[in-house]
């Protein structure tokens, strides 16, 4: 059992998307994890107003 959440968190969707992760991988696979998890909270932090709406949706 991986004693970091980061690595059951792994783990777990590897199981769930029956995607094997080689041990070799791991190290990358975490790092980019960590990389994208910084960055949602940088976004997830961001204040926005309560008035703010999504933009419009535009086709040609």
């Amino acid at each position: 059992m991986a004693a970091d959440p980061l690595d059951a968190y792994i783990n777990a969707v590897s199981k769930a998307l029956a995607l094997p992760v080689e041990d070799a991988w791991r190290p990358a696979v975490r790092a980019n994890l960590e990389v994208s998890l910084r960055l949602a909270r940088l976004v997830d932090e961001f204040p926005l107003p309560d008035e703010t709406e999504p933009a419009s949706v535009y086709t040609a």
